[in-house]
C-alpha cells in the first residue's frame, strides 16, 4: 500500500546546492528514490515557491544566473506534482502552531500536507520521526 509523499524546500534546495556536497548526494539519491517507488510525491505550493525565492537570493549573490533558475524550477515543475492549498490552511495552522510549537511557516505547510492527504514529508527542518496529526517527518540527513 502506498501512501502519500512530500518533499521539503531543503530537499530541493540541497538536490541543487554545490555548496554543499554531502547534503547535494543524499537529497539526489533521495528524490531520484521517491520518483522511482512512489506515483504519489507531492510538492506542496508553498514548498516550490520557497525553493523560487532562494533561486532569486542566491542569483543575487552571484553563485546562480536566471537561465539555471529556470531549469531548476522546470525539473522540478515536470517531475512533480504541486499540490495548491485551499484558505482553510491558515485557520488550521494556526491550532498547529500553539499544539506543537510550530513557526508560522512550517504550521502553514503541515496544514497543507495535512490537506493534501500528504503522510510522509521529508523535511530537515522539522523533528525528525514526530507525527503532526497525520503527517509523519522524515530527516534524510540524520
Amino acid at each position: 500500500m502506498s501512501c502519500m509523499i512530500a518533499i521539503d524546500t531543503n530537499i530541493l534546495v540541497y538536490a541543487v546546492d554545490d555548496y554543499e556536497p554531502e547534503k547535494k548526494t543524499i537529497a539526489n539519491e533521495l528524490v531520484r528514490r521517491l520518483l522511482h517507488q512512489s506515483d504519489e510525491i507531492v510538492i506542496p505550493w508553498q514548498v516550490i515557491v520557497e525553493f523560487l525565492a532562494i533561486q532569486r537570493r542566491w542569483k543575487n549573490l552571484g553563485r546562480i544566473d536566471e537561465i539555471a533558475i529556470g531549469e531548476n524550477i522546470a525539473d522540478v515543475l515536470t517531475a512533480f506534482e504541486v499540490v495548491v492549498p485551499k484558505i482553510s490552511i491558515v485557520t488550521q495552522s494556526l491550532s498547529l502552531t500553539t499544539r506543537f510549537n510550530l513557526s508560522h511557516w512550517d504550521s502553514l505547510l503541515i496544514a497543507a500536507c495535512i490537506e493534501a492527504n500528504i503522510e510522509i514529508l521529508y523535511s530537515e527542518d522539522l523533528s525528525h520521526q514526530t507525527r503532526y496529526h497525520s503527517v509523519t517527518v522524515i530527516n534524510p540527513f540524520i
